[in-house]
């Protein structure tokens, strides 16, 4: 007598898809804070040339801005956006070591770029209220400090999630890049309206 080796059940269907939640709401919240700085920077924009044509001059003549820390600052984003890729590329390969050091040389440059921004309101001397000039410097410039210490706070709260043992979870880690990605871009923009044209 022969015994029948006939599957008695199916085989288990595909794994669903996965979602994506992290990474799609870290593209949603670039996308808001991409709206964000263009919109203050058009203002900026609309606001100087209304005070040209008015002949009232933008600029204070007492303002004086060193530009050895915002350019500091923009290349600062070069390594920092290295480092978050970098603590990608350690992820997929399940090296908590390297990406736990990316992370947080990663954050070390949130920390110094936030640090020499500060650097620039202490040397300007330019009191926050004033011509509209003193007021939307200090609107675009602490707009920018703000999106900033998010992402030394999405630095230290990947690190933890990453390595605190949910080491699937490497979608966090890539939304961390992109997040770092959007503030080099946001900066290169606010550097190059507010501190070199001015």
């Amino acid at each position: 007598m022969s015994t029948s080796t006939t599957p008695l059940a199916l085989p288990a269907g595909p794994p669903p898809a996965p979602r994506r939640q992290v990474l799609v709401g870290a593209v949603l919240a670039c996308a808001a804070g991409t709206a964000l700085i263009a919109g203050m920077l058009g203002l900026w924009l609309k606001m100087r040339d209304r005070a040209i044509d008015a002949g009232t001059g933008w600029v204070p003549k007492d303002v004086s801005i060193n530009m050895v820390a915002p350019n500091t600052m923009l290349l600062a984003f070069i390594p920092a956006c290295v480092f978050a890729q970098w603590a990608v590329y350690s992820a997929k390969r399940n090296d908590r070591a390297h990406a736990g050091l990316a992370l947080g040389l990663t954050a070390v440059l949130g920390i110094a770029i936030v640090n020499a921004q500060a650097f620039v309101f202490n040397q300007i001397h330019l009191p926050a209220k004033g011509t509209v000039y003193h007021s939307l410097f200090y609107a675009v410039t602490g707009t920018f400090v703000v999106l900033a210490i998010v992402g030394i706070g999405l630095s230290v709260v990947t690190a933890f999630r990453y390595l605190g043992g949910r080491s699937p979870n490497r979608e966090l880690v890539a939304a961390h890049a992109l997040y770092w990605y959007f503030l080099a871009a946001a900066f290169a923009a606010v550097w190059f309206v507010v501190y070199v044209t001015k």
